[in-house]
This record gives structure tokens, sequence and C-alpha cells, in this order.
């Protein structure tokens, strides 16, 4: 039973709505803890590889820590955005999907420039358990794969009561800056930084995607 308003989407609904909010994130509206416990407690529910059940979650609300991230944010944010990898110059041979890839691009900014006014940060890690603690291109998999589908299963939950989230991977390529501000220990990954906050608008919709037929192989590729 929650203790907060759970909007009526069908299954299908809330997978084929739930959208990365950007710009679209209400940076004025606080997000009650035990909203985001709520989620929490659904997302820890998700599948997780072995039954180690080794992902954990930050949850950052204090004003100064999030300013400290989104200093970092940014900063990498601006490195990737000047490089070949740009997400506003991929499929620069296709007018119609490099349009749409400016527009992710430009609502990546903007969320760059206001990362430190989000409300809450949620911060998915995992812990390895093996060896000497090292993440490696052998146990990867096996890690990933435990908290990946916890944070989708909370960015589900977080939909479902109003919450505009997106996952985002730039902070991925700071981890000595963010394993300083998160004070994570050194068998410890974050696998990424979740912006949580109540979302402007009333509805989303189902977005523009590749046809089916273009990316289905059956039985081999």
């Amino acid at each position: 039973m929650s203790d907060h308003p759970v909007i009526d989407l069908s299954v299908d609904e809330l997978l084929t709505t739930t959208r990365s909010v950007r710009r679209r994130l209400d940076l004025t509206r606080p997000v009650p803890l035990g909203l985001i416990r709520e989620c929490l407690e659904i997302a820890v529910q998700a599948p997780t590889s072995d039954n180690l059940q080794n992902a954990s979650f930050i949850v950052v609300t204090d004003g100064r820590q999030r300013r400290d991230i989104a200093d970092v944010y940014l900063s990498t944010w601006n490195q990737i955005a000047a490089s070949p990898y740009a997400v506003a110059d991929r499929f620069k041979d296709d007018p119609v999907r490099n349009r749409q890839q400016r527009r992710v691009s430009d609502s990546a900014a903007y969320l760059a420039e206001h990362f430190g006014e989000v409300p809450v940060l949620v911060i998915p890690c995992v812990e390895v358990v093996d060896g000497d603690g090292k993440l490696t291109v052998e146990n990867a998999n096996q890690y990933w794969s435990s908290v990946m589908p916890a944070t989708w299963s909370y960015m589900l939950a977080a939909r479902s009561r109003g919450l505009g989230t997106t996952w985002t991977g730039v902070t991925i390529m700071a981890d000595a800056e963010m394993r300083g501000i998160l004070g994570l220990p050194d068998n410890v990954y974050h696998a990424t930084v979740v912006p949580t906050a109540y979302y402007t608008g009333t509805t989303f919709h189902r977005a523009k995607r590749i046809p089916l037929d273009d990316v289905l192989h059956v039985d081999r590729w």
C-alpha cells in the first residue's frame, strides 16, 4: 500500500511512457525522502545475479553535496560535448535522426547546467564481493546485471508516482572525483546518477523508435 498517490497506468502504459526527463524536472519542488524510499523498496525486489543482492543506493539531498556532484557532471559533460563522441554529432548522414540527436543533446546540456538544482540524486552502486574487490571485464556482467534491473525498477516506480528520472552515464568518466564526494569503498562502484524530481506537465507519450522489423532477428542475425 503506497503512502503517496500512484498514477493509474496500465503495465504497458508505464513501460512505454517512462521517458528520460531532463527539461521537465521541477527544480523548485521538494521530494519527500519517504517517497524515494517507497520507490527503492520496489527497486530492491528486482532480479539479482546469483542472489548476491549487492546493489546499494546513495540518496543525495544535501545541497552542498549536490553542487559538488553537479560541478563534476558539468565539467565532464562539456568534455563529452566537445569530443568526437558528442551526442549532437551522431547520425550526421541522416537529417531526421540527427535532428533528434540535437534535441537530446540540447536537453542533456540543460540538465548539465541545472544538475545541482535537482532536489534528489539517486546513485545506484554495486559492491564487488569476490576476489580482490575489483570490477573486471570477467566479472562486470554479473555485477551490472544486478544493479541495472533494480535501477530501472526504481525509475518505473518513480514514474508511477509522478516523479521524473533519467539514467546518466556522465559521472562514470569521473570515477575518482565521485569516489571522493561519496566516500565509496574501493570495492564499490557507482553505476549512474539518477536525477529525480517531480515533473512538470501532465503526461508522457510513446517515443518515436526505429521500427521493430528493422531491429528484429529470428534465430540468427
